[in-house]
């Protein structure tokens, strides 16, 4: 049954990824994936704040947690775009989308947490 919730969760976020990647589009820079990080990362934060607080069922952990940010978040594509600005001799580009989206990702993740508390 866990394997449902994931599979649904899941589903959502990848379509939730793609809604946001056909919304904005046709940049030089992978601002769509660094928009879905961000997100992920807000509501990953506040549903770790939920678990912490041991309010948040099992069932809704694989749905959001596992499945949904796991669906809309997109680390391989991170990577591959960070490689691609490498590539493309975007050096400074390059530093800003790689060490950008950690400092980000990390201060969402916080920001989530405290918007639960």
């Amino acid at each position: 049954m866990a394997a449902i919730y994931v599979f649904i969760g899941g589903g959502l976020g990848a379509l939730s990824r793609f809604g946001i990647s056909k919304i904005i589009d046709n940049y030089a820079f992978p601002y769509a994936t660094l928009i879905a990080n961000i997100i992920s990362c807000i509501i990953l934060g506040y549903l770790m704040g939920a678990v912490l607080q041991k309010s948040l069922d099992q069932k809704l952990q694989l749905l959001l947690m596992t499945g949904f940010c796991g669906g809309f978040s997109t680390f391989s594509t991170y990577s591959a775009e960070s490689f691609r600005l490498l590539q493309n001799n975007q050096y400074g580009a390059a530093f800003i989308y790689i060490f950008g989206s950690i400092l980000i990702c990390l201060i969402c993740i916080w920001a989530g947490i405290k918007l639960y508390q």
